[in-house]
């Protein structure tokens, strides 16, 4: 059971705070179960969540975790999903977001980025199924890093980009 206070990684809703504890003050609400009241941190409103949920819940990682994530990236392999199906790309990327792992999430973001590079010497566009769960993985990513790394989230893909280049020179991360 998660405490007041704790960051948490609330599904596919991203980074929320536990705020409170116990039975919240809202007609409709099962009175013979604990609730945990959580807020969005980087969107405005409240959850109400039974402590007992189905829906995935997971601490923020640490600052170490992050970047031990950010070290594996250079060995992610991202992998080109070409399916004119949109349907079965969505599928795909659902079940990606659906394991709440950074290294899935950037899995996704290097596959679209790669996928990019190879529609564009066609002469194409990126579709939309693929831009839209990018910008997911993003924002889901980037959220979960700047709590973990106490950086602001607009700062994430450059600290992430240097501990690369620095990885790759032999020097520690930042």
């Amino acid at each position: 059971m998660y405490k007041i206070g704790d960051l948490i990684i609330y599904g596919n809703q991203g980074v929320c705070r536990v705020d409170e504890i116990g039975i919240p003050d809202i007609s409709g609400i099962a009175e013979d179960k604990l609730y945990y009241t959580l807020s969005p941190v980087y969107n405005d409103g409240k959850i109400f969540i039974p402590v007992d949920t189905l829906v995935y819940m997971r601490p923020v990682v640490s600052k170490s975790e992050a970047k031990n994530i950010i070290k594996q990236i250079p060995k992610i392999q991202a992998e080109i999903i070409e399916n004119q199906n949109y349907k079965v790309m969505e599928d795909h990327y659902k079940k990606l977001l659906s394991t709440h792992k950074c290294t899935d999430l950037i899995y996704i973001i290097k596959s679209v980025y790669g996928k990019r590079k190879a529609v564009q010497l066609q002469g194409k566009n990126l579709g939309q199924t693929d831009e839209k769960f990018k910008k997911i993985a993003e924002e889901l990513l980037n959220s979960e890093f700047a709590l973990a790394l106490d950086i602001p989230k607009n700062e994430v893909n450059k600290y992430i980009e240097e501990s690369i280049k620095k990885i790759q020179k032999g020097e520690d991360m930042l």
